[in-house]
């Protein structure tokens, strides 16, 4: 649309032009001149007013201006002040291709030559001063009308540019998610599965109590999974301790798990849970620990979540050519959400992985801070 009002504009000063030509008081061999001369110069102010005619070599922009100017000046001579409108489409163009410490004091020297026509004409001076002021409007409503179509046609490009990051987010959301969820969630069920096959022959009872835990799993994994594909998805931190604690107490690893928590955002406790169970998803898969320490404290404006345990091995590599994207995906939550994360092998051999996050209290609001301790496989004290 803007375009088209552009070259709307350029045509009507063209006609406008070419009917005062038409109606001038001079020979028909200047006006066929005019006739024949005014396309090209519409023509040329086009290309001028093309998106990206700014950009152009220097070269080009001189000899293109160089023409313009000729085609301007030159049948003045033959048509006088009906020919003094074209000029304007010349400031137009000064003003549009030369840089403006240039094309300015050019600007204006074009609309103080349009004196010149009365002058020639014998006219008052006041008509030249009229020629004058169309000339530097019409250059005036080119260059504007140029440049509010370049700046709609990159607003264009720019909202399509957005709408694509827009989806490339959500993809990225969405796989992140994905990972994090299904990842600990298999990692769960094969676990628990493996170990129903070893308690049927001697203990169906509980056999049957693991399989209803399986069930559960699988259950909230499909919850899960429907809330990360509609984009909300809440965690809790204290919720996913109790839960990584079963799951390792059915791999038989002895945990010790402490929490010392307040009132914590909701985005700050979907970051520490999604990252204690990518590190316990990890901790089952990629190593042979017999122990693991959990540890959440709140304190001094800061949420830390630490997690150790002594079975990594450094020779370990993910053979899957998809894998390894676990701690990339934290890092990226740790940051979203003004976070660090750390992680690496102790000098005693251990793997400590350190979440910390930065939590501000709610206004006027006292947080009831609660201690619960978890003694090796023991009950909450």
């Amino acid at each position: 649309m803007a375009r088209t009002i552009l070259v709307a504009a350029l045509l009507g000063y063209a006609l406008f032009t070419l009917t005062t030509v038409l109606s001038a008081g001079v020979s028909a061999t200047a006006k066929a001149t005019g006739v024949l001369i005014l396309p090209v110069v519409l023509v040329l102010q086009l290309v001028h007013s093309a998106p990206g005619s700014s950009r152009t070599p220097l070269h080009r922009k001189c000899l293109t201006l160089g023409i313009q100017a000729l085609l301007t000046y030159l049948p003045l001579l033959m048509l006088h002040s009906s020919w003094a409108t074209v000029s304007g489409y010349l400031a137009g163009s000064i003003l549009l291709l030369l840089p403006p410490p240039v094309a300015w004091p050019l600007y204006g020297v074009v609309g103080l030559s349009m004196l010149a026509p009365s002058v020639l004409d014998g006219r008052p001076l006041v008509d030249g001063i009229r020629l004058a002021q169309t000339a530097l409007l019409t250059g005036l409503v080119v260059y504007g009308l140029t440049r509010l179509t370049e700046l709609i046609t990159h607003l264009h490009a720019a909202r399509g540019e957005l709408a694509r990051q827009a989806v490339a987010r959500e993809r990225l959301r969405f796989a992140r998610d994905l990972h994090d969820l299904l990842g600990f969630s298999l990692s769960a069920i094969t676990l628990k599965s493996e170990l129903i096959h070893r308690l049927i022959p001697a203990h169906p009872a509980r056999a049957m109590k693991e399989v209803n835990e399986v069930l559960g799993i699988a259950g909230q994994s499909l919850a899960d999974v429907r809330k990360v594909a509609s984009g909300f998805r809440d965690m809790s931190l204290q919720q996913e301790i109790k839960t990584a604690r079963s799951m390792l107490d059915a791999a038989g690893i002895d945990v010790r798990a402490e929490v010392r928590l307040g009132v914590i955002s909701p985005h700050v406790d979907t970051a520490l849970a999604t990252t204690l169970r990518e590190a316990v998803t990890n901790l089952l898969r990629h190593s042979n620990a017999s122990r693991c320490g959990i540890r959440a404290v709140q304190q001094d404006g800061l949420v830390r979540l630490v997690v150790e345990n002594d079975g990594f091995d450094p020779a370990y590599r993910d053979p899957s050519p998809h894998g390894g994207s676990g701690l990339g995906n934290l890092h990226a939550r740790m940051t979203a959400v003004g976070g660090r994360l750390e992680s690496g092998q102790g000098q005693d051999g251990t793997f400590r992985l350190l979440a910390e996050v930065p939590v501000k209290k709610p206004p006027e609001t006292t947080a009831e801070v609660r201690q619960i301790i978890f003694p090796p496989n023991g009950s909450a004290a």
